[in-house]
């Protein structure tokens, strides 16, 4: 049954657009999208999606453009959108943790620290948010827009970059060493501070991101099934350490017990071979699409 009511929800286009498609899928929510459209396909029919660049979505949700958005930290703090942080989701475009922004300078560069940079030249994207950082440090310097290949403007054209990071791959290539971190971002869901006077959407934003929540928080876990003797309960049991105490459920044969139970991925390849080597038999590993504690 269609409802009429719908949430315009702002999703970021570019580095994050893939993965946080595949966020939404895993939370059960199917969203689908061609290279050159800004208006996906969601099989939520409550849900009405565009497409934008994640610098451009929290003034967008600030002015009600959007009721509701996602976005990462370093664009709110750079627009200083007055927007409602509605939770924090921790990925990123190749992975499940923080990226950083990061002063960089050539590897043979005298500059050791920011004081260094007093009078210097440097080029960024977060062109704001790195000029009150430095004037909060009481550092003159001159900070301008980069336009794209910050990495590749250093020394020939400015003296440091602040640039985005995962893992300092890309800035090692470019022969470039970090002098300082300036700001921990992570992609947030946020959404406009009316929107969430109102009793439907404020209920639909929730739950929504209950379901992005539960799917990450899948991601690094599986659940394990396997069947037991009681001889060996105790101590299968005190091998398993999952969110909760293990399901124990009975079989036909009353000498045998099913166990049920969610543990780590990292945990389980190394768990396994334990449990068989103590008894544990039809042991069963399977993915998870959602936790909801």
């Amino acid at each position: 049954m269609s409802s009429n009511k719908k949430l315009k929800l702002g999703l970021p286009k570019g580095s994050l657009q893939e993965s946080t498609i595949d966020l939404f899928k895993k939370a059960g929510i199917r969203v689908v999208s061609s290279s050159r459209s800004y208006f996906p396909y969601c099989d939520d029919e409550e849900l009405e999606i565009i497409l934008v660049r994640s610098q451009e979505m929290a003034k967008y949700v600030e002015e009600g453009v959007f009721d509701a958005g996602l976005t990462g930290y370093d664009w709110i703090c750079e627009t200083g959108a007055d927007v409602e942080m509605v939770g924090e989701l921790i990925y990123a475009k190749s992975g499940f943790r923080p990226v950083r922004w990061v002063l960089a300078v050539p590897e043979a560069s005298d500059i050791k620290s920011i004081e260094d940079l007093k009078g210097k030249r440097i080029a960024t994207e977060l062109v704001n948010f790195t000029k009150n950082y430095f004037k909060e440090k009481n550092i003159d310097v001159n900070v301008e827009f980069s336009w794209g290949a910050t990495e590749a403007k250093t020394p020939a054209l400015v003296d440091a970059i602040v640039e985005l990071t995962e893992t300092g791959s890309s800035l090692r290539a470019n022969k470039l060493k970090i002098v300082a971190e300036l700001l921990n971002s992570t992609t947030r869901f946020i959404a406009n501070k009316k929107t969430l006077s109102d009793p439907w959407k404020k209920e639909k934003i929730e739950n929504l991101m209950m379901l992005l929540n539960g799917a990450l928080l899948a991601e690094n876990l599986v659940g394990l099934k396997l069947n037991v003797s009681l001889d060996n309960l105790d101590k299968i049991s005190g091998l398993l350490s999952g969110l909760r105490k293990p399901t124990i459920s009975p079989l036909q044969d009353k000498n045998w017990v099913a166990l049920e139970v969610i543990i780590g991925a990292n945990e389980a390849k190394k768990l396994l071979p334990l449990l068989k080597r103590n008894g544990a038999e039809g042991i069963i590993e399977y993915s998870l699409n959602k936790v909801i504690l």
